[in-house]
């Protein structure tokens, strides 16, 4: 369901008089730059999302609760391309000047106009499905690592591997159209230390020294990454004590876990008496984020979310959408942590890093 009521800021946002928030990681252009003509850098994304558009077709033209969904998709990926064009010519055309805000968000409500809520819903569910049977292995063997400091860096590789499973990538959605991603494979390949942001180090410290008595967590991708690689890390923070919020979003968006769909996922996984394997999930909240999109401006969240996140001393936001490409450079009131895999060339261009880099970065509270 929709959320009905008015979005709000996040609490924990620093937004002092002097410095402006700004969601948006990479910066598109500058005040010198003429406002008629398209910079470098928008031109480079602007082609970027031209090349996600067979997979959003493809989707679309398969989605079977759409009547005339092939027709349907054909008008989506013609509009959208015009779109984009227009902003080659015009880059204020359409609400801009473009950045990845306004690129996802102009892509979602052209689907939506047409009547398609959810075209990766089917993949979602199968993957869902997938992650779900390897769910207690996984966590098993995190539990035999008997060394603490071992034993967290095991989990946040999880993480990782479980992030890659991205359709928003136009890359990696041709892979997984051909070859499907194993969670394993992804585990094993990760970009050797020290990555292109790597304060998982200091993370390790603070971790052995205290436990977060409240943490939130805004939750990425369906499948692997969210139940292979976020839920045996919040299963461990609940056995440390710490209560958990995981915020999803109020809407699909690629294959974007949902508030609803987390929801069902954490059931499934719960055994008759409320558990994670073992751990009480008294202490896990879900929250609709309000959010609708692959990227996150943090002005305009759930009151939910804001209610449940006012006394929290640790906020992650997690995948590239919402920790990279936007608020990266976020400042909070409390401690906060951005975790996710590079999975576009102009994202490791800027932090110069890897394709496939990973990135963890840990801020204590101003």
């Amino acid at each position: 369901m929709e959320s009905a009521s008015e979005l709000v800021e996040f609490p924990l946002l620093v937004t002092p008089i002097d410095t402006h928030y700004r969601a948006c990681t990479i910066p598109y252009r500058f005040p010198s730059d003429n406002p008629r003509k398209p910079t470098p850098i928008e031109l480079s994304w602007i082609d970027l999302f031209v090349k996600s558009i067979p997979s959003f077709k493809e989707r679309a033209a398969s989605d079977t609760s759409v009547p005339d969904a092939a027709n349907k998709a054909e008008k989506f990926a013609q509009r959208y391309a015009d779109i984009l064009e227009d902003f080659k010519k015009d880059p204020e055309s359409h609400g801009g000047p473009p950045d990845c805000i306004l690129l996802c968000r102009l892509r979602e409500l052209i689907l939506r106009e047409l009547g398609f809520r959810d075209i990766f819903k089917n993949v979602k569910d199968e993957e869902n499905a997938n992650a779900i049977t390897l769910f207690e292995d996984v966590v098993r063997l995190n539990d035999a690592i008997e060394d603490e400091s071992m034993r967290l860096e095991n989990l946040v590789r999880g993480v990782f591997a479980g992030n890659i499973f991205d359709l928003g990538s136009a890359q990696l959605a041709e892979v997984f159209s051909k070859d499907g991603m194993s969670f394993l494979a992804s585990y094993q390949n990760l970009v050797p230390r020290p990555w292109v942001i790597d304060d998982l180090d200091t993370f390790k410290m603070k971790w052995g020294k205290k436990s977060w008595k409240k943490v939130i967590i805004f939750v990425d991708n369906s499948g692997a990454d969210i139940i292979l690689g976020i839920l045996p890390f919040t299963r461990e923070l609940l056995r440390h004590g710490s209560q958990v919020v995981l915020a999803a979003n109020d809407l699909p968006s690629i294959n974007d876990v949902t508030y609803s769909e987390l929801i069902e996922i954490i059931s499934k996984l719960k055994d008759e008496e409320g558990r994670l394997v073992g751990v009480s999930t008294s202490n896990l909240l879900i929250a609709n984020s309000g959010n609708d999109l692959p990227v996150i401006d943090l002005t305009r969240v759930s009151q939910e979310l804001a209610y449940l996140a006012s006394d929290a001393d640790l906020v992650i936001l997690e995948g590239m959408g919402r920790g990279i490409e936007t608020n990266l450079y976020a400042q909070f009131k409390c401690n906060s942590l951005k975790i996710g895999m590079v999975k576009h060339p102009q994202v490791a261009e800027f932090l110069g890093g890897r394709l496939y880099d990973c990135v963890f970065k840990y801020n204590e509270a101003s």
